[in-house]
C-alpha cells in the first residue's frame, strides 16, 4: 500500500514537472534568466523586456497551443500530450515556423546581439528537432532542458559573470525533467540523454555561429 502511494505521488510529481517545464515554455524561461541575471543585459529598459517576453509568449506559447484544438478535432493528434512520434510532426512544423517568425521580428529590433543570437538559436534548434522527429522520437522536454543549461553557460562566458546559482539550478531542473520523462515511461534513457545533449550543443553552437556571422 505504501509503495502504491509513493508511486502515485511520484507519477503526479513527474506530471507537474512535465507541465511546468513544457518545451514551449523553455525559451520564455531562458529570456527571464537573461533579464534577471546580474549582467549588463539585466539593465535593459523594462519596456524592452516586456515587449520581448510578450512576443515570445504570443508567438511561441499561445499560438502553438491555439492550434491544438483544431489538430485534435481533425484527428491529427489523438491526445493533448501528443505522445506518439508521428503525431508530433505537424505541431512541430507549426512551432518551428512560429519560432522563425519570432526570430525575424526580433532580428529587426535594436536590441543586443546576445538576445538575437538566443532567439535565432532556438529557431534553428526547433527546425533541427522537427527533422529528427520524422525518423526518431527525441525527448523535447530534454532538448529544452539542455538548451537552458547551454544558455546559462553562454551567458556566463559572454557576459563574464559568475552565474553559479543559475547554472546549478538549470542542471537540477534538467535532472528533474529527465527523471520525470523516464518515470512516466514516455521516453527511454537514450531518447532523454540525446535530447539533453542535442539541446545543449545545438543552442551553444548556433548562438556562437550567429554571433560570428553578424
Amino acid at each position: 500500500m505504501t509503495t502504491d502511494k509513493t508511486n502515485d505521488f511520484l507519477d503526479k510529481l513527474a506530471k507537474i514537472i512535465a507541465v511546468v517545464f513544457h518545451p514551449l515554455m523553455m525559451p520564455v524561461y531562458g529570456m527571464a534568466i537573461i533579464f534577471s541575471a546580474p549582467t549588463l543585459l539585466g539593465y535593459l529598459p523594462f519596456n524592452v523586456k516586456k515587449l520581448l517576453l510578450l512576443i515570445m509568449l504570443v508567438n511561441n506559447v499561445l499560438l502553438p497551443l491555439s492550434f491544438l484544438p483544431f489538430l485534435f478535432h481533425r484527428n491529427i493528434i489523438t491526445s493533448w500530450a501528443i505522445i506518439e512520434r508521428r503525431e508530433r510532426n505537424i505541431p512541430l512544423i507549426i512551432t518551428a515556423i512560429l519560432y522563425c517568425v519570432t526570430s525575424f521580428i526580433i532580428f529587426r529590433l535594436p536590441i543586443p546581439l546576445f538576445l538575437k543570437s538566443f532567439i535565432f538559436a532556438t529557431a534553428v534548434l526547433s527546425l533541427m528537432v522537427t527533422v529528427i522527429n520524422f525518423r526518431w522520437k527525441i525527448s523535447l522536454h530534454s532538448v529544452g532542458a539542455g538548451a537552458l543549461i547551454g544558455l546559462v553557460l553562454m551567458l556566463s562566458l559572454k557576459m563574464l559573470a559568475q552565474l553559479d546559482l543559475y547554472l546549478i539550478s538549470a542542471i537540477i531542473a534538467g535532472g528533474l525533467i529527465l527523471s520525470s520523462r523516464l518515470k512516466l515511461n514516455l521516453h527511454n534513457p537514450q531518447q532523454a540523454w540525446v535530447g539533453l545533449f542535442a539541446g545543449f550543443f545545438g543552442l551553444t553552437v548556433f548562438m556562437m555561429l550567429f554571433q560570428k556571422l553578424i
